[in-house]
């Protein structure tokens, strides 16, 4: 028969520590195609100039098709109803609300709703803007044309720790020569220029929330810290880019385009990144051009953090005065009369007992098993030992 000691409540601490793990991705996991998988949801027809996009693209941290692939993060990229992207690319509102867009643009409205999803995520109001500053209530500091880069559980954890973000960017990118008309981007592979950081620096000190998104930091760039050009939600481990701030949105681009109603699905286009291009390309050819150019290609590191692992801890110190748990309960440790059997007996002819731990377990109040902790290796209990063990249970 097991012998037990009740544990009282002041024997019970519970305790909470954080955990911080750096991560860091590199530059081809972003860049390479066969690390980004594509999911093409959206089509336009079935005819001859149908044009296929997804709505968002996954990076792996090696090729997909592996079963031993993580995925990193999903890149996609959202466009607000009523900045001037929408309002250029407008040609009014039917009579059921829905806002019509003219034949040049493409997937306009798939671009309003992914950035309405993240407003209601993050914001808790479809309808409003991201503005970097957070606090800002200054209309030049609207998030128009906005990147999302949302990173995995697997990496962020229970969310990324502030003044740990850092991204190496790449504002412009040179045009290469033009491509085949094979509906591709023909500049994704022109050579890149005038890479920065940014960084969420000066986000411990000044940490703002959001109801919806929680804690939320301030990118700016390391070089001057008074551009902010996106934000950081780190329990959500979303980043949020403004395009016309991060690069360069006035920058010549030339190329072709998948578009609409052609037999050969490709169109010339020569014009700026905002906000022709992110008006006129499909969702993928924007990501596309973005992951390709944007981020380098090489297999240095562009984008690290440090994630918070939060550890709960119920701490139970079991106790052993001297006279108690200074024998077996095993069958093996008594004789064939119930007498302990004694292994030590001291000079004056007294018998001692003593025993091993290896094991410790906890009962519930019916005696049933709970847990046990292992011991690394037995410790001696007798009668001149009053031991304390410390049981540790994480969740």
């Amino acid at each position: 028969m097991a012998t037990f000691k009740t544990i009282s409540s002041a024997d019970i601490k519970t305790t909470r520590t954080t955990l911080n793990q750096l991560v860091d991705f590199v530059e081809e996991d972003v860049s390479g195609s066969a690390t980004r998988k594509k999911y093409e949801v959206f089509v336009t027809s079935s005819g001859g100039g149908a044009v296929t996009s997804s709505l968002f693209q996954t990076v792996f941290d090696q090729n997909y098709t592996l079963q031993t692939a993580n995925e990193i993060f999903d890149v996609t990229f959202g466009v607000h109803s009523g900045s001037e992207t929408a309002f250029s690319a407008s040609t009014g509102v039917d009579t059921n609300g829905k806002i019509l867009f003219m034949s040049e643009s493409l997937m306009m409205r798939e671009k309003i709703n992914v950035y309405r999803q993240f407003a209601q995520t993050l914001l808790g109001d479809a309808s409003a803007k991201f503005r970097a500053p957070f606090s800002s209530t200054t209309a030049t500091d609207d998030i128009d044309n906005a990147l999302f880069l949302c990173f995995k559980r697997l990496f962020v954890r229970d969310g990324v720790k502030r003044e740990t973000f850092a991204m190496r960017f790449f504002q412009t990118a040179s045009a290469s020569p033009p491509a085949t008309n094979d509906g591709n981007i023909s500049f994704v592979s022109g050579d890149m220029t005038g890479s920065v950081i940014f960084t969420d620096v000066g986000a411990a000190s000044s940490i703002e929330r959001s109801q919806f998104g929680g804690d939320v930091g301030n990118i700016v760039l390391a070089s001057d810290t008074s551009q902010t050009v996106g934000l950081m939600f780190y329990q959500k481990g979303v980043a949020v880019l403004d395009l016309e701030r991060a690069l360069d949105a006035n920058q010549d681009m030339t190329g072709s385009i998948s578009c609409i109603g052609n037999s050969d699905a490709v169109t010339d286009m020569s014009a700026s990144f905002v906000p022709h291009f992110v008006a006129s390309a499909s969702m993928d050819q924007i990501l596309d051009h973005i992951s390709s150019t944007r981020f380098g290609s090489g297999s240095n590191t562009f984008l690290t953090f440090q994630n918070n692992t939060k550890i709960n801890s119920t701490l139970v110190f079991c106790r052993a005065t001297a006279d108690e748990f200074n024998y077996s309960s095993n069958p093996s440790y008594t004789d064939a009369e119930g007498r302990i059997l004694v292994i030590d007996e001291s000079e004056q002819g007294t018998q001692k007992s003593f025993s091993f731990v290896s094991t410790i377990g906890l009962y519930d109040a019916n005696e049933e098993l709970l847990a046990t902790a292992k011991l690394s290796r037995p410790v001696e209990k007798n009668d001149e030992k009053d031991l304390t063990f410390r049981v540790r249970l994480d969740f």
